[in-house]
């Protein structure tokens, strides 16, 4: 019996040291989630400055005092100038379309972690439940490995040869010498003055270093523990996302079940009513003239919702609650004009998907990208093979979806 359990044991510290886990929810998570930031920066671009800019009613003075009292991090406060809003701004996008396409996620989700805490902690009053699920998740994704599929990181690795290690990389030296650069600037500058975000910033510069110093110098033992470090912490960054997920269900529900408007099945039925979720009246008319239907909304989003922590129990249970609950937001995006509360939401549900349905959605969105990546093969002309390897047909297939 103890040999049975010391084996199983070893098996499960085996699994988490020795990879990565989920690699797939996690690209889905960080696609997910960049593709949420920048939709909603896009959307809310012709009002930027009333949101977050030197026009908001939630002044720059007001501001300072509130961040001044809570610690709360923001690079907005730094300048009181249009110029510095913008490039703050525009900045976050860019590092949104990196972290979708995967580009240098080590240092472009810290950037985008940057980004999305400066604009939130801008203008405290202007966000929901999905800003601040965003929030979460987008510190979660800077200590996770989410580019090892689906990314065009992945894709970088896939070309190298096999055994030689990836050190000659100017782009990704140049980029971290920058970010130093900066980092010393506004240490040096006193603005960046909270030792907790500056221990953080130096901590994950540092590290990032390191990790390029094992590589090109001590690929032997060294990079195998750096390695299981690296696993570990991916590893239990996902175990607190999935916590965060039932976390978050459990409360909402266990919140909704002590309502009275949620005892009688009846409340559903007054956001349909009011003017600012009121997207297409004619449909929640419809709806909100039929008693079942309300009843049966209010009642299964209290039951999915309670219950979704206990299916993760059974594998089939999960599968169908998810459904259920994507259903739910979707639903919520179209008749109460929340698209990106839903989107994140949604994005955050996606770190359950099971990864057959993931490797085949993947493949469907391969094979519907195939003819666009030929065009585009066709006009940089063929790639040459690394020093030493022979290009081969297989060599030219894309490495998109490869785990390195």
């Amino acid at each position: 019996m103890g040999g049975r359990f010391d084996a199983a044991l070893a098996r499960g510290i085996g699994n988490v040291t020795r990879r990565a886990l989920g690699p797939y929810q996690t690209a889905i998570v960080r696609i997910g989630f960049a593709t949420t930031v920048l939709l909603f920066l896009l959307h809310e671009w012709p009002n930027r400055h009333q949101l977050y800019g030197p026009d908001s009613p939630w002044g720059f003075d007001l501001a300072t005092r509130f961040v001044d009292g809570n610690g709360a991090f923001t690079v907005l406060l730094w300048w009181d100038s249009v110029p510095w809003f913008e490039l703050v701004y525009h900045l976050t996008m860019v590092a949104a379309v990196a972290m979708l396409l995967g580009w240098r996620t080590r240092a472009t989700s810290v950037l985008l972690m940057i980004g999305v805490l400066s604009l939130q902690n801008r203008s405290v009053f202007m966000g929901d439940g999905g800003d601040n699920v965003i929030r979460l998740m987008v510190m979660y994704l800077v200590l996770t490995r989410c580019a090892q599929v689906w990314s065009l990181d992945a894709r970088r690795r896939a070309r190298w040869a096999p055994g030689r290690p990836e050190t000659n990389d100017p782009v990704g030296i140049a980029l971290w010498a920058v970010l130093g650069a900066l980092l010393l600037a506004a240490m040096l500058g006193g603005k960046l003055d909270s030792l907790v975000w500056s221990l953080f910033f130096g901590g994950m510069w540092l590290v990032h270093g390191f990790w390029w110093l094992v590589r090109r110098n001590a690929p032997g033992e060294p990079r195998i523990v750096s390695d299981i470090v690296a696993n570990l912490v991916h590893n239990a960054t996902l175990l607190v996302i999935m916590a965060e997920v039932c976390i978050i269900y459990a409360t909402a529900g266990w919140y909704k079940i002590q309502g009275s408007r949620w005892q009688d099945g009846t409340a559903v039925y007054y956001p349909m009513q009011l003017d600012h979720f009121n997207v297409w009246p004619a449909v929640n008319d419809l709806l909100a003239g039929s008693g079942l239907i309300i009843t049966a909304l209010t009642y299964g989003t209290v039951i999915t919702q309670v219950a979704f922590p206990f299916a993760l129990l059974n594998r089939r249970a999960k599968n169908v609650l998810l459904v259920v609950m994507i259903a739910e937001h979707i639903g919520i995006a179209v008749l109460l004009g929340l698209p990106f509360f839903s989107l994140a939401m949604i994005a955050m549900d996606i770190v359950f998907l099971p990864t057959v349905f993931l490797l085949w959605l993947g493949g469907r969105a391969q094979r519907a990208t195939d003819p666009v990546r030929r065009r585009l093969r066709g006009l940089r002309g063929p790639r040459p093979a690394p020093p030493g390897q022979r290009q081969t047909a297989g060599d030219r297939q894309p490495a998109w979806a490869e785990n390195p």
